[in-house]
């Protein structure tokens, strides 16, 4: 018989995060959002919750919990925002996680502590302003001189690279040429600080705009030859691991926005009148929350049936991308009618739908768009070139 309950650790999780996120982030993220600051105090309680730490081993200073704590966590949040959820999601999934999955255990006695405790954070620096899904086509180059790397290039649309709190980048780098002609890649920590990274301004976004977005630049740019993460060479292969497993994430992020929706529209119709009846009355409305509510719903499954199979150590590639994609695509369908069913109060800054609206479109593109989780897809599914 399958179960798809949440078992008792892991509902008192959802429903502590539940209360957190109703009681302490929805009543002032909006202002954030609108200042487009990154909320400093609600990361910093996150981190006392011990959320940063939620998948990590005890041992590093984490929670002792696993990838589905995580999860919950991020559905719960995106309930209400999707700025905090994100700036969770990025500083576990893209700034620990690789360091706790690849690193020596100097690495991540050094580093894993401090991101953990949510005091600081990581970045994971991949995308490149000329090179987004083919990340092939990465031109940051590292090369070994003595005992250092120097590195040099640009990275974009990186995630908490460039707050107050900030630890490190993961750099993915070009370190060499293999065999068969074809680029040699490495990822290499770089702290915060080091002479040649340089942090730019925040980028003015369409969503998110509570969370942390920057390029970095990096011109000769020197960490020792200790900080490389991983086998060298093996770069490539070590941050397609860390999306697929960031893929769930994301699609946990997307059902809570999806769900989020949902909840907004319930509240409103309840109160909205309109020639001389509520609209929640009336069934045009009663049937899109209806889709909304199914969409939300298979969503979750789809995001639950990838944590099987990834708890179960079996390979799910193929369950990540459909996560990503189906969930994607509900809070973005969800967001519209959302916004929709709100009229012209959906279009206003000060109702959540607005913020909802502006948010999901970058689930779309972000981890991955909806075009290379169909690829993916279609390739698990041996369909593909010769």
């Amino acid at each position: 018989m399958i179960d798809f309950r949440l078992d008792d650790e892991h509902e008192t999780l959802r429903k502590t995060v539940e209360e957190f996120a109703h009681e302490e982030v929805a009543p002032v993220i909006g202002g954030f959002y609108e200042r487009e600051e990154f909320p400093y105090d609600l990361v910093a309680t996150m981190g006392r919750m011990g959320l940063f730490g939620l998948p990590f081993p005890e041992t590093y200073g984490g929670m002792g919990g696993d990838f589905t704590a995580l999860c919950v966590t991020l559905e719960e949040l995106g309930r209400v925002d999707s700025s905090v959820a994100v700036t969770l999601e990025a500083g576990v999934s893209l700034g620990a996680m690789p360091l706790y999955r690849f690193g020596t255990e100097e690495q991540k006695t050094e580093w894993l502590p401090r991101l953990c405790s949510g005091e600081r954070l990581g970045g994971f620096g991949l995308t490149e302003p000329g090179s987004g899904s083919d990340a092939g086509a990465m031109l940051t180059t590292a090369r070994l001189d003595g005992d250092e790397w120097v590195i040099n290039g640009t990275k974009s649309f990186i995630t908490n690279s460039g707050t107050d709190i900030t630890a490190l980048v993961i750099v993915a780098a070009v370190t060499g040429t293999k065999p068969d002609g074809g680029k040699e890649i490495s990822t290499i920590i770089v702290p915060s600080g080091t002479p040649g990274f340089t942090v730019s301004r925040k980028y003015s976004k369409v969503g998110w705009n509570a969370s942390d977005t920057r390029e970095l630049s990096f011109s000769d740019c020197r960490v020792p030859a200790a900080n490389l993460l991983g086998e060298r060479g093996r770069g490539y292969a070590q941050f397609l691991s860390i999306l697929d497993e960031g893929r769930i994430a994301i699609a946990a992020l997307a059902v809570g926005l999806a769900q989020g929706c949902v909840d907004e529209c319930l509240r409103y119709v309840h109160e909205r009148e309109a020639f001389g009846h509520k609209i929640g009355e009336y069934q045009s409305i009663q049937f899109k929350i209806a889709d909304m509510e199914a969409r939300a719903h298979t969503a979750r499954l789809a995001y639950y049936a990838a944590l099987a199979k990834m708890g179960r150590s079996e390979p799910f590639k193929k369950e990540a991308a459909v996560a990503k994609l189906t969930a994607s695509n509900a809070a973005m369908d969800n967001s519209r009618d959302a916004t929709q069913i709100f009229g012209g109060y959906g279009f206003m800054n000060e109702y959540p739908v607005g913020r909802f609206y502006r948010d999901a479109k970058i689930l779309e593109i972000g981890e991955g768009t909806s075009e290379v989780q169909r690829m993916l897809i279609a390739r698990e599914l041996g369909l593909g070139v010769g």
